[in-house]
């Protein structure tokens, strides 16, 4: 699993890296000249990005002229920042997207799972080979296994807590997609709700479910692929 762990490991840290640089090159437009955001009112984020990565330098004297000659090079620089990371999660996708359909193509058939969620929960399979006897122990891992709780003489169940977070965080997306893009989920989330179901009951159901397909689908190699 080791070079599945070091791509992802690589564009997480971009994602965090570019979102940061888009709140700030966002931050610096509020407080740039009036005429300045006029011009870039109303485009969209790659637009705008775009727009602002060729933005010329301001020359002139003054204090005015120096602010603006500030902002319009912290806009660049943040912008070529911008553009620069959104390559390398591009790539590092590309990579990733390669190693799932290599080692464990199945796992990208089914609705809602994308390469990214897929190397997460290899990843997981492969740091916990000792949880993958059954697939209640893999849903426990994952944080996706309903807890027993008694209060007095009433027993029910809550959401785990416990668990791998990526691993959950990753059932989550997929599941999510699914109530987007999937007809069956759909209707399994409408049948539920008119039986009384709450939001969080359904999304618990739905992800231990995703969480058995995802295990059925690797288990029948005897471990997780070595990616």
């Amino acid at each position: 699993m080791h070079s599945a762990r070091i791509f992802k490991l690589a564009k997480d840290s971009a994602v965090k890296a570019r979102t940061q640089a888009i709140n700030q090159l966002k931050a610096v437009l509020v407080i740039a000249d009036p005429a300045l955001r006029e011009q870039l009112s109303g485009l969209g984020n790659a637009e705008l990005f775009r727009t602002c990565a060729r933005l010329a330098g301001h020359h002139g004297g003054g204090d005015e002229d120096a602010v603006a000659q500030a902002t319009h090079l912290t806009l660049r620089m943040l912008a070529e920042r911008i553009e620069q990371l959104t390559g390398q999660i591009d790539e590092l996708n590309q990579r990733l997207t390669r190693l799932v359909e290599h080692h464990a193509p199945q796992l990208l058939v089914p609705v809602g799972i994308g390469p990214d969620s897929a190397v997460t929960l290899l990843i997981t399979m492969g740091d916990n080979p000792e949880r993958l006897n059954t697939e209640a122990s893999f849903a426990a891992l994952c944080g996706v296994s309903p807890v027993e709780y008694s209060s007095g003489h009433r027993s029910t169940r809550r959401l785990n807590h416990g668990g791998d977070r990526q691993a959950n965080a990753a059932l989550h997306r997929i599941v999510f997609t699914r109530l987007r893009h999937d007809p069956r989920t759909r209707a399994y989330y409408e049948r539920r709700t008119q039986e009384g179901k709450t939001r969080r009951e359904i999304i618990r159901c739905l992800k231990r479910y995703a969480a058995r397909e995802v295990f059925n689908l690797v288990r029948p190699v005897s471990r997780a692929p070595a990616l």
